[in-house]
């Protein structure tokens, strides 16, 4: 390592700091810079949140669903030491503490999952503890040049710098809308919404946008899609967020209780009725009322709801007296309430009175590698629960999952990844019920998830009918495994060149991978860019 070494990474990171640069563009050239001056196999930048949970914002050398992961600190002791020294540190070659990116290296070998080197560094934004930079290598050493912390200590200065600068940008942005936000708005809790295609990042917008207005939102979507989610982020995005935010299931409301639910009661207005009792409306009062399953309301209690959308005014069970609310509704269905409408089923008024501001949520199937994102939350969730030492997927249980139709969305995923731990661990040699005989690292291959869905892995859905068809189980059979994954890569690249307009630097981004590794990958697999469009 050279000074002008570190000076050549370090010059161009400086002169990004006067550019109009997106966020994530910033961080992951600040890793790859980091990268080429200090010899790592991964490098990773993590956000503090909440004061215990670490997440990861950029990665470079990992694999994609480390991006979903959430650590928690108090899991992980070499991440609770990073945070205590409050320095750059390096852990000795021989340190016993267990790596949270054990197993997450991409492009490693299936005997090398232990990270052997490792170090980093606290962020300090503003006097506050922003999160860490870290640094892992499989080969013991890798890390061990005496002017290693040094180098990092700088580079971790510079990350504070560029975090400062991404957050004032966003603050910038803001004001000119005029619309003031609050600290938290974008920042949403350990489980939240996860990904970064296209589709969710419109729906991020989206969700942005309406929050700070008081407008009446319908969200739609599929079962499992996590509406719940997005009602949440709606609701932390807006003023209304430091009020409470009560939430009732419509579905599991009988009409002989959905009046003194949503209004309340007075004592002695039906048998049972022992005291007076405020409804979910005067609970939520100054914030948010969520109505999930909404489609499955009655004509007659959707009469009585559009009353007090109307005027804001209720009254309780039994009782003659009126009482004002301000509440702002979210309302959620996995029904088409057009179609509703139509046959009878649903007052034209009250949809309309929902509908001010729709909100659709995209399938999982139509949200491209956000499912390893996904994957990854759900992976590190089964990790803590099970105390394992890490836990990851190989690269064939990953185009496993990016190949399923997944008609049970987010919630399936969710189970699907529980099942097939708890199958993979009882198969795994040495596997007893006590957590010290457990294997450090535990993967999960093709056949762990595919055994899970044997007849609906793989399967897509056609464009004209809501029937599907086993397409990558039919090439699995026709061309193996391994040709299959290649076919599968091969396509991804072509149709993400092509939205990109043939731009090699977008499609990376895109597709989450370092660009050179990409073209490389692509070389391999004899895919050439289209040419570009003409302007």
């Amino acid at each position: 390592m050279t000074i002008s070494a570190t000076l050549h990474a370090l010059i161009p990171l400086v002169a990004d700091l006067a550019e109009d640069l997106p966020e994530r563009e910033r961080l992951r050239r600040l890793l790859a810079a980091l990268r080429t001056v200090l010899p790592a196999d991964a490098a990773a930048l993590l956000k503090l949140e909440d004061g215990e949970w670490l997440r990861p914002l950029a990665i470079d050398g990992l694999v994609p669903d480390t991006l979903g992961r959430r650590f928690r600190i108090a899991d992980h002791p070499r991440l609770a030491q990073l945070m205590a020294a409050g320095q750059a540190m390096r852990f000795p070659a021989d340190s016993l503490l267990p790596d949270p990116y054990d197993g997450l290296i991409h492009n490693m070998s299936q005997g090398m999952l232990h990270v052997h080197d490792c170090m980093g560094c606290v962020l300090q934004v503003g006097g506050r503890t922003w999160g860490l930079l870290t640094l892992d290598a499989l080969d013991e050493g890798r890390l061990s040049d005496p002017h290693s912390l040094a180098v990092l200590q700088a580079f971790s200065n510079l990350a504070a710098a560029t975090v400062t600068t991404a957050e004032r940008v966003s603050q910038l942005a803001r004001s000119a809308a005029q619309r003031p936000v609050p600290d938290h708005a974008g920042d949403f809790a350990p489980r939240s919404l996860i990904g970064q295609s296209p589709v969710m990042q419109k729906l991020k917008a989206d969700i942005a946008l309406v929050g700070q207005s008081e407008l009446s939102v319908l969200i739609t979507g599929e079962t499992g899609v996590g509406k719940e989610l997005v009602a949440l982020a709606v609701h932390a995005s807006s003023p209304r967020a430091n009020k409470p935010l009560v939430s009732i299931n419509c579905a599991a409301l009988p009409d002989s209780l959905v009046e003194s639910e949503l209004f309340g009661h007075v004592r002695g207005a039906f048998t049972g009725a022992l005291a007076e009792r405020r409804g979910k409306f005067e609970q939520a009062h100054g914030g948010t009322l969520f109505l999930d399953e909404v489609g499955e309301l009655s004509l007659t209690v959707q009469a009585k709801l559009l009353r007090v959308l109307q005027s804001g005014q209720l009254q309780r069970l039994g009782s003659d007296r009126e009482h004002q609310v301000d509440v702002r509704i979210i309302a959620a269905t996995n029904r088409d309430l057009t179609a509703e409408v139509h046959a009878g089923r649903m007052r034209a008024d009250f949809y309309h009175r929902l509908s001010v501001y729709p909100l659709h949520v995209p399938a999982l199937r139509e949200r491209d590698s956000d499912v390893l994102q996904i994957a990854g939350f759900f992976l590190e969730q089964n990790r803590a629960r099970l105390a394992l030492g890490g836990l990851r997927l190989d690269a064939d249980a990953q185009t496993a999952l990016l190949t399923c139709a997944w008609p049970g969305n987010v919630r399936e995923l969710e189970h699907l990844i529980s099942r097939a731990v708890l199958k993979a661990l009882s198969r795994a040699p040495n596997s007893a019920a006590r957590s010290a005989h457990r294997p450090r690292i535990l993967t999960l291959g093709w056949h762990d998830l595919w055994d899970e869905l044997p007849a609906r892995s793989g399967m897509q859905r056609s464009d004209d009918s809501h029937t599907s068809t086993p397409l990558v189980s039919q090439a699995v059979q026709a061309l193996g495994m391994r040709a299959a994954v290649e076919n599968y890569e091969r396509d991804l690249i072509i149709q993400s060149l092509a939205r990109n307009d043939a731009s090699w630097a977008a499609t990376a981004r895109e597709l989450q991978v370092d660009r050179a590794n990409l073209q490389r990958l692509a070389r391999r697999l004899g895919v050439e860019a289209p040419m570009k469009k003409l302007r």
